[in-house]
């Protein structure tokens, strides 16, 4: 006789890897339309959003990972979940360089006021003395 617990394991686990992998999905398509919109609170509430539903889905995947594997369906869209979020961070990136070269251009001297690349503030070719 089959234990059901047993039979209802993977099904169950498979559900579960769903959801999370459809929450990621659909957190996806919200930012990028978001990012299209060029809407600020949804940006910054759907990145929010599609931070979480990552967290849980690794969480869940690397736990099924554990126990006996991912469906290769599941494995696959993961796979694509996970293109879609560094094409959307590349352009984000691309984005935000835009915008930073376009500040730059119109206000030319506040530039030593900004952080750097390293985080050290980037104080440029002044050294803040005074030469006669």
């Amino acid at each position: 006789m089959l234990n059901p617990s047993t039979t209802a394991g993977p099904s169950s686990k498979s559900q579960e890897l769903e959801v999370a992998l459809a929450a990621v999905e659909l957190h996806l398509s919200s930012l990028g339309q978001a990012l299209q919109d060029s809407n600020a609170a949804a940006i910054e509430k759907q990145a929010t959003e599609l931070h979480r539903s990552l967290a849980t889905a690794v969480n869940r995947f690397a736990q099924a990972a554990r126990q006996g594997g991912v469906p290769p369906a599941l494995r696959q869209r993961l796979a694509a979940a996970s293109g879609r979020v560094a094409a959307q961070r590349e352009s984000l990136a691309r984005a935000t360089a835009a915008l930073d070269r376009a500040i730059d251009a119109l206000m030319p001297g506040q530039g030593g006021a900004l952080y750097g690349a390293s985080g050290v503030p980037d104080r440029g070719a002044s050294t803040g003395v005074v030469q006669a």
